[in-house]
């Protein structure tokens, strides 16, 4: 009876043995989760026949340490969640092992060439919330986008008084026809940069007059009066939709001039808002992702057009996950389905960009843990050496 009672904790002793020198082989492993061996014993009644290993259990809910690596698709979860991935075959796993590149396709995958999912976007770059799919990082020219709004935010100076000359609409650039003057960068359908100047005339009592001109030549309507109220706030001309400038081989500029938030106190003339949209073309410099998981293509003038969103998912019971590699899972009926979400949100940790997460394993802990499996397997063959003497002497006794 000792010898089997011994054997069967050899053999328990060398799965443990196995788990721990897996664990040790992964200590470098990205997003590797570290398991352990639980052991029951075995009675037949009230008999004890030895151990039994129960089975294998990870610490998936145990994270490792983020360590920076510099490279872009690289993403580490700073609290809950599991990167989704699909692979060729369509199913789908869940993962901390963040390593993400693109292939050819300019799909965003992994090592193994699962790819990424997440809310992807429209072709005008409207994200697509609720609709999961493929992430893809689509590599293309930027094309170019004509202005056709602009936020103004100024104070007009209120100690100004109307100009001893009158403003001349010929040679708007007369210092002595206005009060003040501030120049915007505006972009045509082809992305060429043109000059819209506005000319700020005083004349007189909380009234003033903005002269606008594209490259010098003067726009519909040439002029619009703004007015204050007593206290400084704007009154009227908050709004004003400026046109009549076609440049060539461009379609026709139109722009809306917002004043929403411009005052009249006594101070000296200062703009603190200057946002006009449109912008030339540009060429892709890079791709850049925020906490909350957006992926951002980077392009050379200065803009940038999401790609996407990458997606969390999060189980109600992770430990029943079940495992198909050291850093891959699948749901199960003990898991739960996955409960899809974005970076940041409820349960769900924030995405680090140009980060990793190292394995979870605790070498120490590992070696120790070997150690002692290493006394337990002496003495369960101490055991079965011991019988073996007792044996042969109740044999030769005999």
């Amino acid at each position: 009876m000792s010898f089997n009672i011994a054997l069967t904790g050899l053999n328990a002793v060398t799965e443990q043995l196995n788990t721990v020198s897996n664990n040790i082989a992964n200590t470098g492993t990205t997003g590797f989760k570290s398991s352990r061996t639980e052991f029951g014993s075995v009675y037949a009644d009230t008999q004890a026949m030895g151990v039994e290993v129960l089975g294998n259990t990870q610490s998936i809910s145990l994270g490792g340490a983020l360590v920076n690596t510099g490279r872009t698709l690289d993403m580490a979860i700073s609290g809950g969640g599991f990167f989704v991935v699909k692979g060729t075959s369509g199913e789908t796993q869940y993962t901390r092992a963040g390593v993400f590149g693109t292939d050819a396709a300019n799909y965003i995958v992994n090592a193994a060439g699962q790819k990424l999912q997440g809310y992807p976007t429209d072709a005008d770059g409207n994200l697509l919330t609720g609709s999961l799919g493929d992430l893809r990082i689509k590599a293309s020219t930027l094309p170019a986008k004509a202005t056709d709004s602009l936020e103004f935010v100024a104070n007009l100076d209120a100690n100004e008084v109307p100009p001893a000359v009158a403003f001349d609409p010929a040679n708007p650039g007369d210092p002595n026809g206005y009060n003040h003057t501030y120049t915007t960068k505006v972009y045509d359908s082809l992305g060429k940069e043109h000059t819209l100047t506005q000319y700020f005339v005083n004349t007189g009592a909380n009234t003033w007059d903005a002269h606008y001109y594209l490259n010098g030549a003067a726009m519909t309507p040439a002029s619009q009066a703004i007015t204050f109220n007593t206290d400084g706030s704007l009154d009227t001309g908050g709004a004003v939709t400026l046109d009549g400038i076609t440049p060539p081989g461009a379609t026709p500029l139109e722009i809306v001039i917002d004043y929403t938030g411009t005052s009249q106190y006594g101070t000296d003339f200062g703009v603190s808002t200057n946002l006009a949209s449109g912008y030339t073309s540009g060429e892709q410099t890079g791709v850049g992702i925020d906490s909350k998981g957006n992926v951002f293509v980077n392009y050379s003038n200065g803009q940038s057009q999401q790609q996407g969103q990458v997606v969390l998912a999060s189980f109600i019971n992770a430990e029943g996950l079940k495992n198909v590699s050291g850093t891959s899972w699948v749901e199960t009926i003990d898991s739960g389905a996955a409960l899809i979400g974005t970076a940041g949100v409820a349960q769900f940790g924030k995405i680090n960009a140009g980060t990793l997460e190292n394995s979870n394993v605790d070498l120490t802990e590992e070696l120790v843990t070997l150690m002692q499996g290493q006394r337990n397997y002496q003495a369960n063959t101490k055991v079965i050496s011991t019988q073996k003497d007792l044996d042969q002497i109740l044999f030769s006794a005999m």
